[in-house]
């Protein structure tokens, strides 16, 4: 089947809007956080969603740290024009893993760009985001610098992660910002209230991340013993995996399960198609490891959801019925 595309943002520097495949893919969990990675699983996984037409790529230089680019740089190695190219900087980290806090002063950021390009082995990155706000940092002055980086010709568009609304208005008054990158899915909607209207006034792409509720919502993980021993949702820093939370959401898992199948699909591509369903302007980005995974992720792109069949969603799983939050500690959280 064929990836339709979507274009992000409405204004860029030079009027070349970002056209990217309606469906991303998110590198992170080929070589942190979600168990054990293995790099040439990874980049089979990169060349098959290439192959079905996934082309817009999510990375960042704190994966790993730092390996994940170089995974997706050797992955894209001979194929960079299909590619549309995303990865962040801003949340610090040493080589041995340690994290050394949020920063967005604008010498960190020319400097983080220019060690990324090197791993990624490309001349410019096509959507470069600041994954968490420095909060000790004016945002115009951190946007001023990525500005510079657009300027210089080594970044095309620039975007934001978990930014707060008055964050998203200065950083696009200082330059056109061309994607937020946040967290949405049926386990998490709280964009919708404020955030949401805000990015369509200003024209501003939605790159939800976590569309599948971290695998929640894909009816895989039944129990925390699911998961390996190393994988981060076993921890605390993900209430929603945890206890009786844990519980109350697979109750929600199995209401998608039953409406996934009276329309034929599973129910991770169920929930991908209800975040594709939310508009033109909006490009989730589900991250696996697997090409089995994968193949099921883009069968979401076929599923066509009608009025009543969101009503049933939002029937099934109202807005606020998800146990946990969706983080364990917020406080890297621009609100």
């Amino acid at each position: 089947m064929s990836i339709q595309r979507r274009t992000l943002g409405t204004i860029s520097h030079d009027g070349s809007p970002l056209e990217v495949s309606a469906l991303g893919l998110g590198c992170m969990g080929m070589s942190e956080f979600y168990g054990t990675g293995d790099e040439a699983t990874g980049i089979a996984t990169i060349h098959r969603a290439l192959d079905l037409g996934v082309t817009f790529l999510d990375t960042a230089d704190m994966y790993g740290p730092f390996t994940n680019e170089r995974l997706v740089g050797k992955a894209i190695a001979d194929r960079r024009d299909e590619v549309q190219l995303a990865t962040k900087f801003g949340n610090e980290r040493a080589e041995d893993g340690a994290r050394l806090g949020i920063n967005g002063r604008p010498d960190y950021v020319r400097s983080a760009c220019d060690a990324s390009l090197q791993r990624l082995g490309v001349d410019h990155i096509d959507l470069y985001y600041q994954h968490r706000v420095d909060q000790s940092v004016p945002i115009e002055e951190t946007v001023g610098a990525m500005k510079q980086l657009v300027e210089a010709g080594k970044v095309r568009h620039l975007g934001l992660s978990e930014a707060s609304v008055d964050t998203i208005r200065r950083a696009h008054a200082t330059h056109p910002i061309t994607a937020l990158q946040t967290e949405w899915s049926l386990f998490t909607r709280d964009l919708e209230d404020q955030i949401l209207p805000t990015v369509r006034e200003l024209g501003i792409g939605l790159v939800p991340y976590s569309p599948l509720g971290r695998g929640l919502l894909t009816g895989a993980i039944t129990s925390e013993q699911a998961l390996e021993d190393g994988d981060s949702r076993r921890t605390a820093y993900f209430p929603r995996f945890q206890g009786e939370a844990l519980e109350a959401n697979l109750v929600l898992v199995a209401r998608i399960r039953e409406l996934a199948g009276t329309l034929g699909c599973t129910p991770g591509q169920l929930a991908l198609a209800w975040v594709l369903a939310q508009g033109d302007d909006v490009v989730p980005i589900p991250g696996t490891k697997r090409v089995a995974y994968l193949e099921e992720n883009v069968g979401a792109a076929a599923v066509t959801l009608s009025i009543e069949d969101l009503a049933a969603l939002d029937a099934a799983v109202p807005r606020d019925a998800v146990a946990g939050a969706r983080y364990g500690d917020m406080s890297s959280i621009d609100a």
